[in-house]
């Protein structure tokens, strides 16, 4: 083993079968017999513009050897023995090593398209040396997705890029399969090229940047991805180091993408499906208007909500949840909700039977599995509802004098018991009041205990602005906002969140 530091120490043997190909191999053969090397002396020059400080720079200078013409005496101080330069060298690759070791690190610890392909940006733009760059993702197969990231680009200049002639443009000649395209593209001098296409001239002086470097994303079972480009200020090229090691972090990124690309792919078609579950619109009743609003996990989740119209103009309104997330809860969340759509038709002025009778479905069909559900018969004219929950969060009345929830009576959810059935309670609401159904997902992604959830959930009903409480789609989106802030409604959760505001007029 050399005597490096631990946190870069590398087998010799390992290292050059690894770099085999660099020439490594010879400069062996040549010093082969030389005495142990003293000490570690590789050259430190300054870092690549852009690259994160702990990360070492890949461009390192190895020192040349003398011509036998200019080889100074043996007793001169100058000399540099044949270890010394070997030791340099294979300092100089540790150092590659630990740097892509890192990046290929931060890049396997991305868990999104987007963060992956932003990733992808940073890592290479400090390997080659450039301080902008765009990624064109266009899968091969044509089932997408289709997009494109910058760095130090705002969307504006992206909008000016899309506007050069794509066969003019690297990308284009990689995305298309254009002769050169299967490979890396420098481009050192844009400005300089006779060729150069009079839009991409006028876009790249609009932008400020005066040469690119071109590599492919490709992957030999998902064929071609993507093609990124970087940018530099400067009319440059990056050297043949940068570029060998640039090729070994894409050929890793582009497998990475590919992964990813697939759980886009999955995430989509999963919430597609969902969508497709769950009402086309939500009805027009007079007396009532309705507003949905649904977070689904990436994994797709069983929770859903319904509004049906039913004989003697009255309404049928439901919430519930499936356990399980992925596909099987999915299919079950639209078996559910089927059953209970015909269940209400027959039956849906007495909320009780309707429920009972999706217990006993859920009992017989799939033992397995549990669910919640909430039911309520509404009389828009009258402004009553007649509900029952089993194992459901209380709804909550938003008005102008109150804001409460509704007492239900407590049950366990359906599929856990026996028989199932619980009493129902009668509510009215007063002309310009809301009522909102929701599912436990709003009050577990906030991460709270369930006494203090309800307590913010409460206190996000109660602060909604007078303005828009005539619109029960602005108070589902204030709700929302308050109980789930920063981000947390669009959070990678495994946990979906469903509301069903309707609002008496």
């Amino acid at each position: 083993m050399l005597d490096i530091p631990s946190r870069v120490r590398v087998h010799v043997e390992t290292l050059l079968a690894a770099q085999i190909d660099m020439g490594v191999c010879d400069a062996i053969e040549q010093y082969a017999p030389v005495r142990e090397p003293d000490a570690m002396n590789a050259p430190h020059p300054p870092k690549v513009a852009g690259i994160d400080s702990t990360v070492p720079s890949p461009a390192h200078t190895v020192a040349p050897t003398p011509a036998a013409t200019d080889v100074p005496s043996a007793t001169s101080p100058s000399v540099v023995g044949p270890g010394a330069l070997l030791q340099d060298r294979l300092a100089g690759w540790v150092s590659d090593l630990t740097t892509l070791h890192e990046l290929t690190e931060r890049l396997a610890r991305t868990d999104s398209l987007a963060e992956t392909l932003e990733e992808v940006l940073r890592a290479g733009a400090a390997l080659v040396g450039a301080r902008r760059g765009l990624v064109v993702l266009e899968p091969h197969d044509g089932l997408g997705p289709d997009t494109t990231i910058g760095l130090g680009l705002a969307r504006a200049d992206l909008g000016h890029i899309e506007t050069v002639p794509r066969s003019s443009m690297s990308y284009g000649r990689i995305l298309d399969g254009l002769p050169g395209g299967e490979r890396e593209i420098a481009e050192p001098d844009l400005l300089a090229e006779d060729g150069l296409d009079p839009r991409h001239r006028e876009v790249a002086a609009r932008l400020g940047y005066a040469a690119s470097y071109a590599l492919p994303l490709s992957t030999e079972t998902a064929d071609r991805l993507g093609a990124a480009v970087w940018l530099y200020d400067e009319p440059a090229e990056p050297v043949e180091r940068q570029r060998y090691l640039a090729g070994l972090y894409t050929r890793y990124a582009a497998e990475h993408v590919a992964r990813m690309v697939e759980i886009e792919r999955t995430r989509a078609c999963m919430a597609t499906i969902s969508e497709e579950l769950l009402p086309a619109r939500l009805p027009r009743v007079p007396g009532v208007q309705l507003a949905a609003r649904r977070r689904t996990g990436p994994r797709g989740g069983g929770d859903w909500y319904d509004a049906l119209p039913l004989p003697d103009a009255a309404l049928g309104l439901a919430v519930g949840s499936v356990t399980g997330s992925g596909p099987s809860a999915v299919a079950a969340m639209g078996r559910l909700r089927a059953s209970l759509r015909a269940y209400a038709v027959m039956e849906g002025e007495d909320p009780v039977a309707v429920l009972s009778d999706l217990e006993l479905l859920l009992r017989l069909t799939e033992p397995a599995r549990s669910a919640t559900a909430l039911f309520a018969y509404c009389e828009p004219q009258l402004r009553k509802l007649t509900l029952a929950g089993a194992g459901h969060s209380p709804p909550l009345l938003i008005g102008r004098r109150r804001t409460e929830f509704v007492e239900t009576s407590l049950s366990a959810p359906l599929g856990m018991l026996a028989c199932w059935e619980a009493p129902s309670v009668e509510l009215t609401a007063e002309p310009g009041e809301t009522v909102l159904l929701y599912t436990d997902g709003l009050l577990q992604r906030t991460g709270d205990p369930l006494d203090r959830a309800f307590a913010r959930l409460h206190a996000a009903a109660a602060s909604v602005p007078r303005p828009v409480r005539a619109d029960p789609g602005a108070v589902a989106d204030h709700i929302l906002r308050t109980v789930l802030p920063e981000g947390l409604d669009q959070m990678e959760s495994t946990e979906d969140v469903v509301l069903l505001a309707a609002r008496f007029e």
